[in-house]
């Protein structure tokens, strides 16, 4: 899912106050991590992906692998920190304008 301008700064406020739900160490994106992220996504549509100092990849791919590894769309990434979105299919509760 391709995401316009509006929606990533609409989704990007709305992750601002989230706390890291998933993080990222030194092992990188592991299968472990990336049902982690499943379930995590499942739960609440918007989750906040936090790279931790034991991780020494190069963050973009990283972001994209993951995202892409979770049926999810970047929403975000700033520093170490990086929001991924994926809508419930059924009774989603984030409304995109």
């Amino acid at each position: 899912m391709e995401l316009t301008g509006k929606q990533k700064r609409h989704l990007r406020a709305l992750g601002h106050s989230l706390r890291a739900l998933v993080q990222v160490g030194r092992n990188g994106v592991t299968d472990a991590l990336v049902e982690g992220t499943d379930d995590a996504l499942e739960a609440h549509e918007l989750v906040k992906i936090r790279f931790g100092q034991g991780f020494d990849g190069d963050l973009a791919p990283t972001v994209d692998e993951l995202a892409r590894r979770a049926g999810a769309t970047v929403a975000g990434r700033v520093g170490r920190t990086a929001l991924l979105y994926r809508g419930r299919e059924t009774d989603p509760e984030i409304r995109l304008p």
